[in-house]
C-alpha cells in the first residue's frame, strides 16, 4: 500500500474521505487464495492491537534488539514465565526471530508498518508503543477504554503536532472530540512513544511526515517506564 497524506489537515485533524472507487481492488487481489495468503498479516496485527503487554515486548525487541530474555525481564519488570510466554507468541507470529545458537538466546525483530490511505490508518512501532503504554499507564488505559484505539492514534498524531508548535491542546481536543483536560492528559502520557519512536522507529515519518524533525518533546522522567533499556547500550 502507499501512503497518501492529503486527508491529514495541517492542524492534525483528519477529514472524512469518500469511499474509494470500486476498481481499487482488482480481481486478482480479491481472489480467495490471495486473501488467504494475507490473512496471517491481519491476524498478527490483531494480536498486537488486542494484547498491549505483548505489543510492549515486541516494541522493546524491535527497538533494542538483539536482546536476551533476561534483559526484557529486567527492563519491563516481567516474570520469567511471562517473558518466555510472550517471546514464544511473538516468534510464532513471525514478529520476533530467535537465535538459539547463543546462550542466552538473542532476539531481534523487524519493524512493521501498515498504511491504508482510504481509512486512513497508520500502524508503526510508534503506534504500537503508544498502545502498549496502557499496560503501565492509567491515563492511556483510561483513554483507550473511553475512546478506543482509533482515537488514541489520532491523539498521538495530535501530540506530535502540539510538540512541534502546529496546534494547541484545545485544538487537539476539538479535532478528536474529547475534553480539553483529556487532551492535555493523553498528549503528555504519549510522550514516551514520541521520544523513543523518533529515535528508533524507521517509519516515524509515515505518521509525522511534516513535523518529524520539528518536535520539542519534553525529556522523559528517569522513572518513566517506556520500553527503553535499563542501561546504556
Amino acid at each position: 500500500m502507499t501512503a497518501d497524506y492529503d486527508h491529514v489537515r495541517p492542524d492534525g485533524g483528519i477529514d472524512a474521505l469518500d469511499p474509494p472507487p470500486l476498481d481499487v481492488m482488482d480481481e486478482e487481489a480479491l481472489k480467495p487464495e490471495t486473501l488467504a495468503q494475507n490473512a496471517p498479516r491481519l491476524e498478527t496485527v490483531i494480536q498486537l492491537l488486542n494484547h498491549p503487554a505483548l505489543a510492549r515486548v515486541y516494541v522493546y525487541v524491535c527497538y533494542w534488539g538483539p536482546v536476551a530474555p533476561p534483559e526484557i525481564m529486567e527492563a519491563l519488570e516481567l516474570s520469567k514465565s511471562t517473558t518466555y510466554e510472550y517471546v514464544d507468541q511473538l516468534v510464532d507470529l513471525g514478529l520476533v526471530d530467535r537465535d538459539d545458537s547463543t546462550r542466552p538466546q538473542q532476539l531481534t525483530a523487524d519493524p512493521i508498518i501498515i498504511v491504508e490511505q482510504y481509512a486512513p490508518i497508520v500502524i508503526t512501532p510508534t503506534v504500537l508503543h503508544a498502545l502498549a503504554l496502557q499496560d503501565i499507564d492509567e491515563d492511556v488505559e483510561y483513554f483507550i477504554d473511553r475512546y478506543g484505539i482509533g482515537k488514541l492514534i489520532a491523539a498521538l498524531r495530535g501530540a506530535g503536532l502540539h510538540f512541534s508548535g502546529q496546534t494547541t491542546q484545545r485544538m487537539v481536543a476539538s479535532d478528536i472530540g474529547v475534553r480539553e483536560t483529556e487532551a492535555m492528559m493523553i498528549i503528555y502520557a504519549l510522550t514516551p512513544a514520541l521520544v523513543v519512536g523518533r529515535e528508533h522507529d524507521p517509519f516515524f515519518e509515515h505518521l509525522f511526515p511534516d513535523v518529524h524533525d520539528k518536535m520539542d518533546v519534553p525529556a522523559l522522567d528517569e522513572n518513566d517506564r517506556a520500553p527503553t533499556p535499563s542501561s546504556d547500550r
